[in-house]
């Protein structure tokens, strides 16, 4: 990083740490008083002129808000339409009295310019799209709320500077410094600071370094305050039973599986009742988009494919790697050591008046495995003399006592293995297949070169294929990629990345190739069959089966409903299974939302909604199947104060609980300092409504 000028930080540690904490007595302090000041925890305050700001402070907590999760993106739509309303209510021109035609929102002294806000938004945009592997089209972004998320947190952070400001906080270069080159995502497997990772990143994210650290002095400083107002949160001990409750509550149940044998026998279709049911359930049976896609691969495995290796270059190559395809002699050598020279002696006279080399070594409270050295090379045996010695022996020979660096030693051999070498019939495939990729990839560039110049020049993938005699393979999928008859798309190199950017795509498009495997995939879309509903004839048979199956469905529910009413007026489960010639199964110890054995995530789902001892149903993972059962048994266990389990879930409730509070207190910042938004120039910023001309 280049070296900075240091500056005096405007107050020291003890001062700033006083200052933190009385920002955050001071919130704590609000937040009693405002339970203190509404008779009822549901009043609303009265209504005037001056609260209006404070009315589109609330507007933008919800907006901040409701961007939190995808479920909420997702319905801002409507949100923004009310809001609309609301401000037709509260009156536009006093609450954007003093707005510039380019100021976007204000909060405080500090207005968001529509064009920085233009360009976080498109940052954020191109971010997405980089995760999603393909652009995200603006209209479609603003109906998850991204538009709303994006202003949502520059008011948020602009709010927190000019708290930053009124508290005196700072932050010397040094620090800063310190806290970019310690970032363990900026640094080397040593931890050391990667200047060329850190300037990678600055290419990708689209920012200059001084932007990076600016941005970087900010959120170091606005943490500062919201980690004060979240500090020292302790996990309450009822919420804490309830994660455990959730997690770790096990089941036990006894149940039935009714199956098509208890449905009965189910009469045929009458051509009415098919075409009823199909016209009703039409989109069920619609054909998909799909693509004709012409392929063209080129990488070293699939150039290797077509080219010839002549036996000479075979024949070549085995001479020049023969040692390669040689194993060398391998002996089963065995191994007693001996504390001196004297010692081994002993033992050889001992062997030639009779002894076994094992009873020797029994005799020295050894096991076979200590003895043992298995089958090996020699250049595997670390004591060179005892290696020497192993291969100058014939098979089933004892050496005489040999010095080793450890002490003495007796060697003796117990099989041998002569030296192989693989013939050159053996092995010609994978020399044809070596000589034959190692080419390739030298080709793969120069034809990357070519197919690219051909295509400048208005060629087709196809064309410039044929030209330079490469295969071109063309497939028809939707976008899961299965041919109209169902079948999954061929075993070809990234089909499942190939489908994707296909369907990214368009007819007449010039698509970049894609990187695969040290060489390339070049893909047209040559035409789009697009999606429409079939006719019955076309589908007659899969619809009748659905039918089936759902009368079959709908005859087991009324049957399981049935018997959970003779249940509750007191038959015996093991009673109607038998009546129906089903056995009563048990499971034990289900946990919530897992499945195992022949319980189902759905069937677990019901189990945990059912009281203990009470009867349940619920449809099998088939249309054939239903379930019928009873909860037996419900076990929480204590949580250990000291188990790992217990400071998992401390961590993940405070966290929840900081979040939460510091939701509260940007929300409470905002109304301190007020803010508001033209919406206007909000719909002008994302091209949800014309510029204003006048």
């Amino acid at each position: 990083m280049h070296p900075l000028k240091n500056r005096r930080i405007a107050c020291d540690k003890q001062p700033l740490a006083d200052r933190l904490q009385a920002e955050k007595r001071r919130f704590t302090a609000h937040r009693s008083s405002v339970a203190a000041a509404l008779a009822h925890p549901y009043s609303a305050p009265p209504r005037c002129a001056d609260q209006r700001i404070s009315n589109v402070g609330s507007m933008l907590r919800g907006i901040r808000k409701a961007s939190e999760n995808w479920l909420g993106r997702g319905v801002m739509a409507a949100v923004m339409t009310l809001l609309a309303g609301s401000f037709a209510v509260w009156g536009i021109n006093d609450i954007f009295r003093g707005f510039g035609r380019t100021t976007l929102a204000k909060i405080g002294d500090a207005e968001i310019p529509i064009d920085r806000f233009r360009q976080n938004y498109q940052d954020r945009l191109q971010q997405i799209g980089r995760e999603l592997g393909r652009p995200i089209p603006a209209d479609r972004a603003n109906a998850l709320g991204l538009d709303r998320q994006v202003l949502g947190e520059m008011i948020a952070q602009a709010g927190l500077d000019q708290r930053v400001r009124q508290m005196g906080l700072g932050l010397s270069d040094a620090d800063i410094a310190r806290q970019i080159t310690s970032d363990p995502k900026l640094q080397t497997a040593t931890g050391q600071f990667d200047r060329a990772k850190f300037e990678m990143i600055l290419r990708n994210i689209g920012y200059s370094e001084q932007r990076f650290v600016v941005e970087q002095r900010q959120e170091i400083l606005r943490r500062q305050i919201l980690g004060s107002v979240s500090a020292d949160l302790a996990a309450p001990k009822a919420w804490l039973d309830a994660v455990n409750q959730f997690e770790n509550q096990q089941r036990s149940v006894e149940y039935i599986a009714l199956g098509p044998a208890q449905a009965g026998e189910i009469p045929k279709p009458t051509e009415e009742e098919l075409k009823k049911y199909f016209d009703e359930r039409k989109i069920l049976f619609r054909a998909p988009e799909y693509r004709k896609i012409a392929i063209v691969t080129v990488t070293p495995a699939e150039l290797a494919k077509w080219l010839e290796v002549s036996d000479d270059d075979i024949k070549q190559a085995y001479d020049q790697r023969r040692s390669s395809f040689t194993t060398p002699e391998r002996r089963h050598v065995e191994q007693i050591v001996f504390p001196t020279l004297a010692d081994a002696q002993a033992a050889a006279d001992r062997i030639k008046n009779g002894a076994h080399f094992g009873e020797i070594a029994g005799d020295r409270g050894l096991k076979d495995q200590d003895i043992d050295l298995g089958t090996i090379q020699k250049s595997r045996i670390v004591e060179p003399t005892v290696a020497d010695a192993a291969f100058s022996l014939k098979d089933g020979e004892i050496s005489a006592p040999i010095q080793t660096r450890f002490g003495a030693a007796l060697v003796t051999v117990l099989q041998i293995v002569p030296e192989t070498t693989r013939s050159l019939a053996e092995v010609t495939p994978q020399l044809r297949s070596d000589i034959a990729l190692e080419r390739a990839k030298t080709q793969v560039q120069n034809l990357h070169d070519k197919i690219e110049d051909d295509r400048a020049g208005g060629s087709t993938i196809e064309e410039a294929a044929a030209k330079l005699k490469l295969p071109v393979t063309t497939y028809e999928v939707d976008r899961s990629g299965r041919d109209p008859d169902g079948k999954p798309l061929p075993n070809i190199a990234h089909g499942a990345d190939v489908v994707k950017a296909a369907f990214a795509s368009d007819v007449g498009v010039d698509n970049d190739p894609i990187d695969a495997d040290g060489g390339y995939i070049w893909y047209d879309v040559a035409a789009i069959a697009p999606a429409r509903e079939r006719t019955l004839d076309e589908v007659k048979a899969e619809v009748e089966q659905r039918w089936r199956d759902d009368a079959v469905a709908s005859r087991l529910k009324t049957k399981a409903s049935d018997m959970i009413g003779k249940l509750n007026s007191g038959d015996q489960l093991p009673a109607l299974a038998s009546a129906d010639g089903l056995k009563v199964q048990t499971a034990k110890n289900i946990k919530r939302g897992t499945a195992s054995g022949g319980i189902s995530a759905r069937m677990t789902d019901a189990v945990f909604q059912t009281a203990k001892d009470a009867y349940g149903s619920v449809a099998g993972d088939n249309p054939s199947q239903w379930i019928v059962f009873r909860v037996l048994e419900v076990n929480t266990p204590a949580l250990d104060a000291n188990s790992p389990d217990h400071e998992r879930m401390t961590q993940t409730v405070q966290r929840e609980l900081s979040a939460d509070l510091v939701g509260q207190y940007v929300a409470r910042l905002e109304d301190d300092l007020g803010a508001s938004v033209n919406a206007s120039v909000l719909a002008q910023a994302t091209g949800n409504s014309p510029p204003d001309t006048n």
